[in-house]
């Protein structure tokens, strides 16, 4: 499972014209699911994301986490992540999930973020998304489980 982390000042995702999901200060994650991810990877990454530290503390370092900071939490499942793109001009997609197995983990995370974290909001899986973002920093980085 991988995962697109971006601190941002704020985030949201519309389908079809609505939006469905929005955070203020916090993390836009991207999340790929591959053929052999687990729950327990999923909930690996999850706790990555949560505790990795990228907001700064008092001195302006980055050594504080998401769940320190308390901001919110956007998942959006992106399938695009885990292509191989080392070959030729066109990506090729034959370590991701299938449909299924993808959303059952992405599920699978979006439920444990919400037990974890007081502020978790998605997109829709397998839905045409439109994402807006202000990256802060910018700061973005890709977490693997």
């Amino acid at each position: 499972m991988r995962a697109l982390i971006q601190r941002v000042s704020q985030a949201s995702v519309h389908v079809d014209g609505e939006r469905i999901g929005a955070i203020d200060g916090g993390l836009l994650a991207l999340i790929g699911v591959e053929r052999d991810d687990t729950p327990e990877r999923a909930d690996k990454l999850l706790q990555k994301m949560l505790n990795y530290r990228i907001f700064g503390d008092d001195e302006g370092r980055m050594n504080l986490g998401l769940s320190t900071t308390g901001g919110g939490l956007l998942l959006v499942s992106q399938f695009t992540l885990v292509a191989d793109t080392r070959k030729g001009l066109r990506p090729g997609f034959s370590s991701g999930a299938t449909p299924e197995d993808g959303k059952r983990l992405f599920d699978h995370l979006v439920a444990s973020a919400r037990r974890a974290h007081t502020s978790v909001e998605t997109g829709r899986f397998g839905a045409d998304m439109q994402v807006s973002l202000v990256n802060d920093g910018p700061v973005t980085f890709i977490l693997e489980s």
